[in-house]
């Protein structure tokens, strides 16, 4: 398994800049819970899955198997 951000310097720079502006919490979700706060609580379960592989909900990180 291998965690990478996104190869997309455009994207990654845009969700980065959404976590500055809402204080480290997912920028695509209005709730700002723990379970919103990035690594988000949806991302870190997909990473438990060994048969999961793609892109966090915001798209900054990648899972690879």
């Amino acid at each position: 398994m291998q965690i990478t951000l996104n190869p997309n310097k455009e994207i990654v720079d845009t969700v980065k800049e959404g976590l500055k502006r809402t204080g480290g919490y997912c920028p695509c979700r209005r709730d700002r819970t723990d379970d919103n706060k990035c690594m988000c609580r949806e991302f870190r379960e997909q990473i438990k899955d060994p048969n999961f592989e793609g892109y966090c909900h915001c798209m900054l990180y990648y899972k690879k198997k």
